[in-house]
Protein backbone atom coordinates (compact mmCIF):
# COMPACT_ATOMS: atom_id res chain seq x y z
CA UNK A 1 0.00 0.00 0.00
CA UNK A 2 2.96 2.34 0.54
CA UNK A 3 3.75 2.25 -3.17
CA UNK A 4 0.18 3.34 -3.96
CA UNK A 5 0.42 6.28 -1.55
CA UNK A 6 3.77 7.26 -3.03
CA UNK A 7 2.29 7.25 -6.55
CA UNK A 8 -0.65 9.35 -5.33
CA UNK A 9 1.75 11.82 -3.70
CA UNK A 10 3.72 12.09 -6.96
CA UNK A 11 0.48 12.81 -8.83
CA UNK A 12 -0.32 15.59 -6.35
CA UNK A 13 3.20 17.00 -6.87
CA UNK A 14 2.54 16.99 -10.62
CA UNK A 15 -0.76 18.84 -10.13
CA UNK A 16 1.04 21.35 -7.90
CA UNK A 17 3.66 21.95 -10.62
CA UNK A 18 0.95 22.34 -13.26
CA UNK A 19 -0.72 24.99 -11.07
CA UNK A 20 2.58 26.86 -10.79
CA UNK A 21 3.13 26.56 -14.55
CA UNK A 22 -0.34 27.95 -15.29
CA UNK A 23 0.14 30.90 -12.90
CA UNK A 24 3.66 31.76 -14.01
CA UNK A 25 2.97 31.07 -17.68
CA UNK A 26 -0.08 33.34 -17.70
CA UNK A 27 1.96 36.06 -16.00
CA UNK A 28 4.83 35.70 -18.50
CA UNK A 29 2.41 35.94 -21.45
CA UNK A 30 1.02 39.21 -20.07
CA UNK A 31 4.49 40.57 -19.30
CA UNK A 32 5.86 39.61 -22.74
CA UNK A 33 2.84 41.23 -24.41
CA UNK A 34 3.41 44.35 -22.31
CA UNK A 35 -0.12 44.06 -20.97
CA UNK A 36 -0.04 44.82 -17.28
CA UNK A 37 -3.13 42.99 -16.08
CA UNK A 38 -4.30 40.08 -13.98
CA UNK A 39 -6.12 37.25 -15.74
CA UNK A 40 -8.47 34.49 -14.64
CA UNK A 41 -5.81 31.99 -15.66
CA UNK A 42 -3.48 33.44 -13.01
CA UNK A 43 -6.18 32.97 -10.38
CA UNK A 44 -6.85 29.43 -11.56
CA UNK A 45 -3.15 28.51 -11.50
CA UNK A 46 -2.74 29.97 -8.03
CA UNK A 47 -5.77 28.05 -6.76
CA UNK A 48 -4.56 24.74 -8.22
CA UNK A 49 -1.07 25.25 -6.78
CA UNK A 50 -2.51 26.24 -3.38
CA UNK A 51 -4.86 23.28 -3.04
CA UNK A 52 -2.23 20.79 -4.18
CA UNK A 53 0.39 22.45 -1.95
CA UNK A 54 -1.85 22.16 1.09
CA UNK A 55 -2.40 18.48 0.28
CA UNK A 56 1.37 18.02 0.06
CA UNK A 57 1.84 19.70 3.46
CA UNK A 58 0.12 16.72 5.10
CA UNK A 59 2.51 13.95 6.15
CA UNK A 60 1.03 11.11 4.07
CA UNK A 61 2.90 8.68 1.87
CA UNK A 62 6.39 9.70 3.01
CA UNK A 63 9.05 8.23 5.28
CA UNK A 64 10.73 11.49 6.25
CA UNK A 65 9.96 14.56 8.33
CA UNK A 66 8.43 17.54 6.54
CA UNK A 67 10.11 20.95 6.79
CA UNK A 68 7.26 22.94 8.31
CA UNK A 69 9.23 26.20 8.37
CA UNK A 70 9.69 25.96 4.60
CA UNK A 71 6.02 25.08 4.16
CA UNK A 72 5.05 28.08 6.29
CA UNK A 73 7.25 30.47 4.30
CA UNK A 74 5.83 29.14 1.02
CA UNK A 75 2.28 29.55 2.38
CA UNK A 76 2.94 33.17 3.38
CA UNK A 77 4.36 33.92 -0.07
CA UNK A 78 1.33 32.24 -1.66
CA UNK A 79 -1.04 34.33 0.48
CA UNK A 80 0.73 37.51 -0.64
CA UNK A 81 0.45 36.38 -4.29
CA UNK A 82 -3.24 35.65 -3.76
CA UNK A 83 -3.78 39.05 -2.15
CA UNK A 84 -2.01 40.79 -5.04
CA UNK A 85 -4.10 38.89 -7.60
CA UNK A 86 -7.31 39.66 -5.68
CA UNK A 87 -6.51 43.35 -5.19
CA UNK A 88 -5.31 43.59 -8.78
CA UNK A 89 -8.49 41.98 -10.13
CA UNK A 90 -10.72 44.31 -8.12
CA UNK A 91 -8.75 47.40 -9.11
CA UNK A 92 -8.69 46.28 -12.74
CA UNK A 93 -12.49 45.91 -12.76
CA UNK A 94 -12.96 49.36 -11.21
CA UNK A 95 -10.43 51.38 -13.17
CA UNK A 96 -9.69 49.11 -16.16
CA UNK A 97 -5.98 49.35 -15.34
CA UNK A 98 -3.47 47.78 -13.00
CA UNK A 99 -0.46 49.45 -11.38
CA UNK A 100 2.89 47.91 -12.22
CA UNK A 101 3.55 47.77 -8.46
CA UNK A 102 0.90 45.05 -8.22
CA UNK A 103 1.65 43.22 -11.48
CA UNK A 104 5.43 42.71 -11.24
CA UNK A 105 5.51 41.31 -7.69
CA UNK A 106 3.05 38.58 -8.73
CA UNK A 107 5.59 37.09 -11.14
CA UNK A 108 8.60 37.76 -8.94
CA UNK A 109 6.99 36.13 -5.89
CA UNK A 110 5.74 33.19 -7.96
CA UNK A 111 9.27 32.55 -9.20
CA UNK A 112 10.63 33.06 -5.69
CA UNK A 113 8.17 30.49 -4.33
CA UNK A 114 9.36 27.96 -6.91
CA UNK A 115 12.97 28.75 -6.00
CA UNK A 116 12.21 28.18 -2.32
CA UNK A 117 10.71 24.79 -3.19
CA UNK A 118 13.74 23.70 -5.21
CA UNK A 119 16.67 25.29 -3.36
CA UNK A 120 15.62 25.09 0.30
CA UNK A 121 16.12 21.53 1.51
Amino acid sequence: MVAGMEILRHIVVLVHLVGFAILFGAWVVEAASRRIRVTRLMSLGMTIAAVAGLALAAPWGIDYELNYVKIGVKLIVLLVIGALIGIGSARQRRTDSLPAAIFWPIGILTLANAAIAVIWR
